[in-house]
């Protein structure tokens, strides 16, 4: 096999940014599959350039002049950033593939702009890639495994990418390790839940945390399972025979339903610093809060007793919830929210608006052939800057009277203060005052506001909402172009527009993605 000079890209920010919180955090936002690539070419015995572009970066100048292919990996939102590269990087001769949840969620898409679209990627997966290596145009190649891979490189192995994203962290610094794949949960808008669940080696862990030890004096770790310990006391065993107890912080997302309070005892004693679990909605998910079939207020009082218990042996936990579920109606599911921050003020509420990305969740068909789903670009598919979807119950400017009525409610400088009172440590308290003030918090209620405001006064939003037509409304198009910043010359034409219904249009055609090894 000729020796290739691979560039592989690593897209955490969409484009230039110099807010507060994508600063500290930017960079603790790595990915574990871009890793996994590099490692995986180098062995093959490939040249790699490896760049995790966090915002701060001048891409142009950072990336390998020359490269005989180019592998970008990047979420939905960074879509168009990774479109831009691609045609940036062909126009200098090279072979692009595109990977990551955009590749799995809008295929048909993204083989317009590369000439291989990755979905599950092992090594054979790749092997092929690299023998293949050749141009595949105007339409791209796709190109999938079965399932997840069995293994994945290690944090030892992938250290030489790990180790220069880390230095730009100007404070925390968070490596990125994984102790399952797929998810046993079943939320019909979630692309893990039609994923098998599969823990990772035990002992492959084991010496990932060894290793750890011996490059910082307290390492952070962050797991990157959709649901930490859903085989909890072998997920501990495991990080209990490689870590004396308090040696490692740790950080998890997982679910109300498995954090006990014996369970909680468990992860204080092995320094778990910070859980996100997800509560979603008052009126649905109640085997992921373990509230079954409360709902309402008396979801809420459960609830915010079980955040209030987790608070007492965990500094930091955020609580997350998805607006605009068809289970919603009225005002009752944002009051019911405002009084779970009332009961429970130490929990950041993380809020997501609906959003269908694509193949990703079957319930995205449901929405398509009801003609509900909005062309919106991809740029704005981050869970909250657009809700693509059309409210069952509400129409546009009530939902957004609510979103920020709750918004403002969680921000307010009360609300801040009783987040701060009710969080021990300064690490979490800083943390918690940076989001309040900074995208998250501050900014993203200005950012409601001025939606709002254009459902009112600018004359192409509403009809764009309400699907009478699909002209991208001026302000979207100038919001691209300021964050692609330089790389907005090199946005193939047409990228700003897809098909909001190729999901449901290729099911009722009966043309399956073509799916090739």
């Amino acid at each position: 096999m000729k020796k290739l000079r691979i560039g592989i890209i690593d897209i955490v920010s969409r484009g230039p940014t110099r807010a507060l919180y994508a600063r500290v955090m930017n960079p603790n936002l790595a990915s574990i599959m871009p890793q996994a690539i590099a490692v995986w070419c180098r062995a093959e015995g490939h040249d790699v350039t490896f760049v995790c572009y966090t915002g701060f970066e001048d891409l142009l100048k950072e990336l390998p002049a020359e490269a005989d292919l180019v592998f970008i990996g990047g979420f939905t939102e960074a879509a168009h950033t990774a479109y831009a590269l691609s045609n940036l990087f062909r126009s200098r001769g090279a072979i692009t593939a595109m990977g990551g949840p955009h590749a799995r969620c809008y295929p048909d898409d993204a083989l317009r702009y590369f000439d291989y679209v990755l979905g599950f990627t092992d090594r054979e997966t790749l092997r092929d890639v690299l023998r293949d290596c050749s141009r595949h145009r105007p339409v791209g190649m796709h190109m999938a495994a079965g399932q997840q891979p069995k293994t994945l490189p290690g944090v030892r192995e992938r250290w030489p990418f790990i180790e220069p994203t880390l230095r730009k962290a100007p404070f925390l610094k968070i490596v990125p390790m994984l102790g399952s794949l797929g998810c046993p949960y079943t939320c019909s808008f979630c692309i893990d839940a039609v994923v098998p669940y599969q823990p990772v080696d035990g002992d492959g862990i084991q010496e990932d945390l060894r290793f750890l030890l011996t490059k910082f004096r307290r390492p952070m770790v962050a797991w990157h399972d959709p649901n930490f310990g859903v085989r909890f006391n072998d997920s501990m065993d495991t990080i209990e025979r490689a870590v004396p107890a308090g040696r490692i912080d740790f950080l998890a997302e997982s679910s109300l339903s498995l954090l006990s309070e014996p369970h909680l005892q468990r992860l204080k004693r092995n320094g778990f610093q910070a859980l996100l679990p997800g509560i979603e909605s008052w009126f649905d998910l109640g085997n992921k809060s373990k509230t079954g079939a409360l709902q309402g207020m008396d979801k809420v009082r459960q609830v915010a007793e079980h955040v209030n218990l987790i608070l007492r042996h965990i500094p930091y936990v955020q609580a997350n919830f998805v607006l605009g579920l068809d289970t919603d109606e009225g005002a009752e599911p944002f009051e019911l929210t405002k009084r779970f921050l009332d009961l429970a003020p130490g929990a950041f509420p993380g809020y997501s608006l609906l959003t269908a990305f694509g193949r990703a969740a079957a319930l995205n068909l449901d929405y398509q052939r009801a003609h509900r789903v909005l062309p919106f670009p991809f740029h704005f598919l981050n869970n909250n800057q657009a809700m693509n979807v059309r409210p069952r119950n509400y129409s546009w400017r009530g939902f957004y009277d609510h979103v920020i009525d709750l918004t403002g409610y969680s921000f307010s400088s009360k609300a801040v203060f009783r987040r701060f009172r009710a969080t021990r440590g300064l690490t979490s308290r800083g943390m918690n005052l940076v989001r309040a003030v900074s995208t998250e918090g501050f900014g993203r209620l200005a950012y409601y506001r001025d939606v709002r405001r254009r459902l009112d006064n600018d004359r192409q939003f509403a009809p764009y909402f309400e699907q009478e037509t699909t002209e991208l409304p001026q302000f979207y198009r100038d919001l691209v172009r300021k964050d692609l910043g330089p790389l907005w010359e090199w946005l193939p034409e047409g990228a700003l527009e897809h098909d909001p219904n190729a999901y449901a249009r290729a099911e009722r055609s009966g043309q399956a993605l073509g799916v090739l090894r």
